[in-house]
């Protein structure tokens, strides 16, 4: 269990340090003078991209959370 902990820990840290940005939008924004703009597009997309992950999560917790409750109620 504390190997699973690390792993996705290690993987949030990594995931929040890459970038993500296709082929078209890099060879745009790398032509530009000043990487504003390009950093807000990666952050952007980041955010557009982590969302999903955070509302599946969250709900699979929930259900987790409240499975487990109800089984040690009933004990």
């Amino acid at each position: 269990m504390k190997r699973k902990l690390l792993f996705y820990l290690f993987s949030i840290v990594f995931f929040i340090e890459t970038n993500a940005q296709c082929a078209m939008c890099r060879a745009v924004l790398e032509s530009e003078e000043g990487q504003t703009t390009a950093e807000g597009v990666n952050d952007g997309i980041m955010y557009l991209m982590a969302i999903p992950y955070i509302l599946v999560g969250s709900i699979g917790f929930i259900i987790y959370w409240k499975f487990f409750r109800r089984k040690k109620e009933i004990k």
